[in-house]
């Protein structure tokens, strides 16, 4: 069985800075793409960061404006998103997803998360 789970989520202050972590198991995770996700209160969820299979390739979101960094441990079994420069609207739950594509669009990952909740204070 696939699974998913995220750690790293918390309360920071505006300029603050979060590292989550995703752990996976159930297959071989250096075959898959992992992507972020989040989804703010009273919002539909959207893309935040990709990387591919071998961790070479990542893509990001308008919303991580070159403040997010998406990486990999395939040893581990983990992918990280690394925020920093905070804001307030960075408030939402953030999820991890694992596909077979390299992919900014939700329907092409398989597997979720439960989520873990940022939040951002001014």
């Amino acid at each position: 069985q696939v699974q998913l789970v995220e750690s790293g989520g918390g309360s920071v202050q505006a300029g603050g800075s979060l590292r989550l972590s995703c752990v996976a198991s159930g297959r071989a995770f250096n075959s898959d793409a992992m992507g972020w996700f989040r989804r703010a209160p009273g919002e539909d969820r959207e893309f935040v960061a990709a990387i591919n299979p071998g961790g070479t390739l990542s893509y990001y979101g308008s919303v991580a404006r070159g403040r997010f960094t998406i990486s990999r441990d395939n040893a581990k079994d983990t992918v990280y998103l690394q925020m920093s420069s905070l804001e307030p609207e960075d408030t939402a739950v953030y999820y991890c997803a694992r596909g077979r594509k390299f992919s900014d669009y939700e329907g092409e990952y398989e597997d979720w998360g439960q989520g873990t909740q940022v939040t951002v204070s001014s």
